[in-house]
């Protein structure tokens, strides 16, 4: 004699909420702007020149894009040209990072973690989804932990029916 026994899904039970970092961070296409290109003999930056050099380019090539402003040469650049630069991109991008594009991944997570609320996830068990199918920095890991542990019952790393626990809210 057999019984059919209807198969429940204990994770979808749980009420386990699961983030997953490649959602929050969506992929983009990079873009960079290297002031050494308009230094006057490798040394010096020149208003005038570039001026015209943000004038004449065409920032409409920068839509839609992250764009990355430095300088990957060790002359002094003033600071009301990356303001410039920055001028210029805003109308076609919301996304200028001022850093070495080494950095960017940082920048990215730091600025994408900072516009989830966390109070959204007061007293609930979170996985933050652990494995995709882009490399996402592990400084976007600890941003989205420090951001939502002190809200979180419970945060694991993993996925919903394999997880490791991370921290587990004590009780009062």
């Amino acid at each position: 004699m057999s019984q059919e026994q209807e198969i429940v899904n204990k994770v979808a039970k749980s009420g386990i909420i699961t983030l997953d970092l490649e959602e929050i961070i969506p992929e983009k296409e990079v873009a960079i702007v290297d002031v050494k290109d308009q230094l006057f003999q490798g040394l010096i930056l020149r208003e005038k020149d570039f001026r015209n050099y943000i004038q004449e380019n065409n920032w409409q090539d920068y839509s839609k894009k992250r764009v990355v402003v430095y300088c990957s040469s060790d002359a002094v650049i003033p600071t009301w040209a990356y303001m410039l630069l920055s001028k210029a991109l805003q109308p076609y991008t919301n996304e200028i990072y001022f850093c070495n594009p080494d950095s960017l991944k940082h920048l990215i997570a730091e600025r994408a973690v900072s516009q989830i609320d966390p109070t959204e996830y007061t007293d609930t068990r979170v996985v933050i989804k652990g494995c995709g199918d882009r490399d996402i920095s592990n400084h976007a890991y600890v941003a989205l932990s420090s951001v939502l542990l002190p809200f979180v019952k419970s945060l694991m790393f993993g996925e919903p029916c394999s997880t490791v626990p991370i921290y587990k809210k004590p009780r009062a």
